[in-house]
């Protein structure tokens, strides 16, 4: 990061401090002075999230009774609440093994992390917060296992979009007891207006924006109310409050398709990109139970889990830190002769300089990878890693609402060749001339994607990389180039932002043809789904791990649940 964008950051995103405690098994004796004094309301649940195997971090959000109403950022009423938190290791609280007084602080939007210390590993422990009038609802949470670990469960989630719908999904996964820990792999908020992407529905079903949060977000204010409204639905309330969150931002924290010093979505006239930049980058700090991994609110934040010897997970960032700006096949496109100028486009998708982690980043997942003791190794981040190549005649002049029908029509051709029969020159051009449909995923960094693939390939250890972003579900090989395959990749569908079928204005059934005719086409691809809103979830054991995509049959209303479901296994 050059100089100036870490002056911007320094001084407009100074953030929620997550309060060490240091309090093994210390419990605060019940004073007068140890009592809360201020009368506060906890108006957004519990959250708990980076668990260690002795740590974890808890959140609440306490404002002051004279504060409510006033809106984030108001200088009116209180600067702080003294709130008094504790941990215990029952649902009742006869056993607090550790409890502290802290500060709700106004320039923190009363935001409180607390990193309680001294814990057990593998542990389930409950934890609340206390106001002079109020208590927060119960938390459970859990710290990570050190030894010994049989199998531990993940549910996995991304793209969450308010006016889209309910937040079915979360929901589901909190009454699922199976769930150890949640991995949310980005897009948490979205930062549009009201009136725009994924809005058709919000009227009707009552999930639109405030008055005061109806554009797009710019400001920490703008920000920080759209987590306060995020943070009313009732299943991500619910989620929080039954499962640590492990979390990483995509671009949708900040803005869409954003890059190390840019964005799609962010435009010469719409003010500073480092500050918008800076004042998204606090407010996730601030409304994620998330452990700054370099002790302050940085732009880094990737970082390690350990589950005993069973497996690690590396959370990374492909978006906000390293990324060079994405690529556009229209800049290549001659204006007037619709010509591709393919040498250029070449060139420059093969500069070796270009990539999405950066070095330092890079260099730093094959350390830890070299150094794990763990069996099974498991990447966290945004972006669908496989190559996923089309065929190129369906970019050329296809109009949108007729792809499922044209790559129907090619995937019979493939049919045709697998059980034998001969193909013409033209058929076999059709099939075989092939070319990355999303410049924004990894297909957009070839020569990175590499060079990673080949670190993978070079701890020889099982390799499962996990994937957000496109809404959809999807399970590629992860191979290099020569075709050597090094891992497996698994993508979780969307919590609600629309997927494939809205984008080529599919029904249902259009849309599971599309999905069974693309693994054909598709070398790696091995399945996908392109209509279905919903999580995943992945259990990994010594000997294999299982992913299950669970589908639910409803977003517009409250009474959506899980309905169908697709397994895979991969053995060690």
């Amino acid at each position: 990061m050059d100089r100036r964008s870490f002056i911007k950051l320094s001084s407009l995103a100074g953030a929620s401090v997550a309060v060490s405690t240091g309090l093994a098994g210390c419990t605060v004796s019940a004073s007068a002075n140890s009592q809360p004094q201020t009368n506060a309301t906890f108006t957004h649940g519990v959250a708990s999230g980076d668990p260690l195997k002795d740590a974890v971090i808890i959140w609440t959000r306490a404002v002051p009774t004279s504060n409510l109403g006033s809106g984030s950022g108001s200088k009116s009423g209180l600067a702080k609440a003294d709130i008094l938190w504790e941990m215990a290791s029952d649902a009742d609280f006869a056993n607090v093994i550790s409890s502290g007084i802290v500060e709700a602080k106004a320039i923190h939007d009363f935001t409180v992390k607390v990193d309680v210390a001294g814990l057990s590993p593998a542990r389930r422990y409950f934890y609340r917060f206390k106001s002079a009038n109020n208590t927060s609802p119960v938390g459970e949470t859990r710290t990570l296992p050190e030894v010994d670990v049989s199998n531990v469960t993940f549910g996995i989630f991304s793209c969450s979009n308010y006016p889209a719908g309910f937040f079915t999904p979360y929901m589901e996964a909190a009454k699922d007891d199976n769930i150890d820990y949640v991995l949310h792999l980005g897009d948490y908020i979205y930062e549009y207006d009201g009136e725009g992407y994924a809005t058709e529905h919000a009227k009707e079903i009552g999930r639109t924006y405030a008055p005061d949060n109806d554009t797009e977000l710019y400001t920490l204010t703008d920000y920080r109310n759209r987590y306060a409204l995020y943070r009313t639905d009732e299943g991500l309330l619910a989620l929080h409050q039954n499962k640590p969150f492990i979390v990483v931002w995509d671009d949708h924290e900040v803005t869409n398709d954003t890059y190390k010093d840019g964005a799609e979505n962010h435009q010469a006239d719409e003010g500073d990109f480092y500050e918008r930049r800076a004042a998204a980058v606090q407010a996730y700090y601030e409304w994620l139970p998330i452990r700054p991994p370099f002790g302050t609110e940085r732009l880094e934040i990737y970082r390690q889990f350990t589950f005993g010897k069973l497996l690690d997970l590396y959370m990374l960032d492909t978006r906000v830190l390293a990324r060079d700006k994405q690529l556009e096949y229209a800049n290549y496109r001659d204006a007037e002769t619709k010509a591709f100028d393919q040498a250029r486009f070449m060139k420059d998708i093969g500069n070796p300089n270009r990539g999405l982690l950066g070095e330092t980043q890079r260099t730093w997942l094959h350390s830890s990878m070299q150094q794990s003791q763990a069996k099974w190794q498991v990447l966290g981040q945004q972006l669908l890693i496989g190559r996923m190549l089309f065929p190129v005649s369906i970019f050329n002049g296809v109009e949108r609402k007729a792809i499922p029908d044209h790559v129907h029509r090619l995937a019979n051709i493939k049919r045709k060749q697998k059980q034998g029969g001969a193909l013409s020159e033209q058929e076999l051009a059709l099939i075989n001339t092939v070319m990355p449909y999303n410049l924004d995923a990894w297909d957009g960094y070839p020569v990175e994607r590499e060079q990673v693939l080949m670190q993978l390939k070079s701890i020889g250890k099982p390799v499962i990389a996990l994937a957000g972003d496109t809404h959809n579900a999807w399970h590629n090989k992860l191979t290099l180039k020569d075709g050597t395959e090094v891992g497996v990749e698994l993508a979780t569908p969307g919590v609600t932002s629309p997927g494939m079928e809205h984008y080529l204005s599919m029904g249902d059934e259009k849309a599971k043809t599309l999905a069974d005719d693309l693994p054909l086409l598709i070398e790696d691809l091995q399945y996908c789904n392109l209509h279905q809103r919903g999580f995943m979830t992945l259990t990994v054991s010594q000997d294999s791990a299982k992913a299950t995509w669970h589908y639910v049959d409803a977003i517009l209303t409250k009474a959506g649940k899980v309905v169908n479901t697709h397994s895979y296994e991969i053995k060690a």
